[in-house]
């Protein structure tokens, strides 16, 4: 079974794969360093630009990462202190995230602010188009307070909308004559660029018509399956570690899905919904888990030797649990991979360990015959309550 990760872009190269699918984008450049920015200014041929740090986050606006500038000497000024800045919001935690590339942006004209976003419905295993008259904000936030603002059309896995669906959008957004033509326009080529590209989620919030009637993606949210890489090398190249925790990064680089949290006991898991249940224990019995990782169900003893040093690069580690259900891999060959990561490593903070399947008794012998302190559990229960123990 394929882990689930998936691959964020940044704004500017969302907006590079919509143009390619004819969706209208304003114009803009991208500048790394502050010597570049005279040069970009020049060549967008402005002198009222939006302003936008380019992170991995949403909030973007809230955090003081999007300003206009009114001024060339003012676009400069805002692009200078927006490059480098660390991005706090929801998203990235406190730590924040920091802005290496700055976007200097034409100034939109907004008439109009609307919501257009396709995921993946897995209830139906169709793309799910949303749309709303109430854009700029989060779609939960809509979804809470205007529940009845939001139409959900499916769409077929060709990436073909039908025309029915096009008819009823229209109605319900209220466009005609124009409008209407391009929305339905918007909508065909965004349908088409969601499953040719293998994406997860498009969201664009805003789209905006300006004042003649045209419709504009004036921000984009991009995401793509990282099992569908293979056959996307021209996003896979996408790809910015500098938007990661550097444990994140690494993981990213050994193939395994990793996300940092804020605890102190250290998780190595196979399966995804396993993962879910051990942390939740973990925080039932009154601890919090330092990471989320999947080592997946072929978990070899190479990688499980590499998830330990994973794990152990985090400071705020003082525990580790490792829950293991051996399917695809038997628990013999989970043992033999944590003995020897132990007897590498020499790990000075507890360790818990909780096997369960095939040769599970064989595993069991070999961590007890190890000599080393490796403290065993019985069930997934047995083993939060022994590793939150160690920790308080």
């Amino acid at each position: 079974m394929q882990k689930e990760i998936f691959l964020n872009v940044h704004e500017f190269q969302a907006k590079e794969i919509l143009k390619k699918y004819q969706i209208p984008c304003h114009d803009f450049r991208i500048i790394s360093k502050i010597e570049d920015i005279d040069q970009a200014i020049d060549s967008l041929g402005v002198t009222e630009a939006v302003i936008k740090v380019q992170v991995h986050a949403g909030g973007r606006g809230k955090a003081g990462g999007v300003k206009i500038g009114k001024s060339v000497s003012e676009i400069k000024k805002i692009a200078s202190e927006l490059l480098g800045m660390t991005v706090v919001t929801k998203q990235t935690g406190e730590q924040g995230i920091i802005c290496h590339k700055v976007m200097i942006a034409e100034l939109a004209e907004i008439s109009t602010e609307y919501y257009l976003g396709i995921i993946v419905d897995r209830s139906q295993a169709k793309p799910l188009l949303m749309i709303s008259p109430e854009g700029g904000m989060d779609i939960e936030e809509v979804a809470e307070k205007f529940p009845d603002k939001i139409l959900k059309k499916t769409f077929s896995l060709d990436g073909k909308i039908a025309k029915d669906s096009l008819l009823e959008i229209c109605n319900f957004m209220k466009w005609d004559d124009k409008t209407a033509e391009q929305g339905c326009e918007f909508i065909r080529n965004l349908c088409k660029a969601f499953v040719e590209t293998d994406a997860s989620t498009i969201e664009i919030n805003p789209l905006i018509e300006d004042s003649k009637g045209d419709l504009w993606a004036l921000d984009a949210k991009f995401i793509v399956d990282d099992n569908a890489l293979f056959r996307q090398k021209a996003i896979a190249e996408m790809y910015d570690p500098s938007q990661m925790s550097s444990q994140e990064a690494v993981a990213h680089d050994m193939d395994l899905a990793y996300i940092a949290l804020e605890g102190n006991i250290g998780c190595m898991v196979n399966g995804a919904g396993l993962a879910m249940a051990t942390m939740d224990l973990i925080k039932h019995h009154g601890a919090a888990p330092a990471n989320f990782l999947d080592v997946g169900g072929g978990a070899t003893k190479e990688k499980v030797a590499k998830s330990f040093g994973l794990i152990l690069s985090d400071p705020n580690v003082k525990a580790i649990l490792v829950n293991i259900f051996g399917g695809i891999m038997r628990c013999d060959v989970i043992a033999e991979g944590i003995v020897a990561a132990c007897k590498e490593m020499d790990i000075k903070v507890p360790l818990i360990v909780r096997l369960e399947g095939t040769n599970v008794e064989k595993g069991k012998k070999l961590l007890e015959s190890s000599g080393l302190k490796i403290i065993t559990a019985d069930h997934l229960t047995d083993a939060a309550q022994k590793v939150v123990k160690e920790v308080k």
